[in-house]
């Protein structure tokens, strides 16, 4: 397996690149590229050629998520300004602003069918699940403390929630905390089930694997990645090689890869069945926030491809090939 570099964008963004998803195909159009940047802005890239197709103005902070509802449809884009604006991808008409206090907007996922969107919810220690069809809110899943963690020990701001992750059937949510707790949700009943232990600093990025439902990957400031059986409560491997925080993984749609990016400014590929990193891109001059695989479907595609994105500004687009 391995990435080839295919074309990179320089100052993409006015200002950092955080956040980056792939829009699905839909009959009318391919997959697009989805970005969000300190400079307040979204925009929509052809990936091919990574030329703009339009952008996003309407947040008055910083761009820390974006995410692509499953049928390509609709978006939506999180921001330090605490509003969610969820929005149609091809007229950028305003679908609905879901408005959170302070510091609570970070990490969104849609689930697997599309009928739930999950907020990260930061300084509330909670993830918030919003009804797609009407944008009221489902429930909130407060994250609860770790056992053996004292009130007093003013881990408050430990239990921040940076990241979320859905399951491939949909039936679990998977966040990460500040202080390196993953909570598993079960979502119908909004129960939580049980905290997966091993990093000691923040997890920014969780996926599950779209081959094996309870495997879920992380990554963490503490510069490994874990694999984790989610269901089962293990740490079934650690994977290391970044010099510095490991900022965002995504698995590849063959399950047999994971990307990350880091803080070392470079982008690495993984072999799971290895468990070791194969690749080593350093197209970046500064710390990689995002990383996403293309999804599988479209017409006639069958390459893969990868995308990363970076303080530098920048967007970098790879050919991905399996095994």
């Amino acid at each position: 397996m391995k990435l080839a570099g295919l074309k990179s964008i320089e100052n993409a963004h006015d200002e950092s690149v955080w956040a980056v998803t792939w829009v699905p195909a839909t009959d009318a159009r391919p997959a697009l590229l989805l970005t969000g940047s300190l400079d307040e802005t979204v925009k929509l890239w052809r990936p091919d050629e990574l030329v703009l197709e339009g952008t996003n103005t309407g947040h008055c902070l910083g761009v820390v998520s974006v995410a692509a509802h499953p049928s390509g449809v609709i978006a939506a884009s999180a921001s330090l300004d605490s509003f969610v604006r969820v929005f149609d991808v091809d007229t950028n008409a305003t679908i609905a602003t879901l408005e959170a206090p302070p510091s609570e907007v970070w990490q969104m996922r849609f689930d697997p069918k599309g009928t739930i969107l999950a907020v990260a919810g930061g300084g509330s220690a909670s993830v918030k699940l919003w009804d797609t069809a009407t944008w009221q809110l489902l429930a909130t899943l407060a994250v609860p403390r770790p056992e053996g963690s004292r009130p007093s020990d003013r881990s408050g701001s430990g239990k921040f929630v940076l990241s979320v992750a859905w399951s491939p059937d949909g039936r679990r949510l998977a966040c990460g905390s500040m202080d390196g707790t993953i909570s598993i949700f079960d979502v119908a009943r909004a129960k939580f089930l049980h905290h997966l232990e091993g990093h000691f600093m923040p997890v920014r990025s969780l996926v599950y694997s779209p081959i094996d439902e309870r495997v879920l990957f992380s990554a963490s400031d503490d510069a490994h990645v874990h694999m984790y059986d989610a269901e089962g409560k293990t740490l079934v491997g650690a994977m290391s090689g970044h010099a510095s925080w490991v900022l965002s993984l995504d698995v590849s749609p063959d399950g047999a890869a994971l990307a990350t990016g880091s803080s070392d400014r470079t982008v690495r590929l993984w072999d799971l069945n290895m468990r070791a990193a194969v690749q080593t891109m350093s197209n970046h001059t500064d710390q990689v926030w995002g990383v996403a695989f293309r999804p599988p479907g479209g017409t006639g595609v069958r390459a893969g491809r990868l995308v990363s994105v970076s303080d530098d500004k920048s967007i970098s687009l790879y050919d991905y090939s399996g095994r």
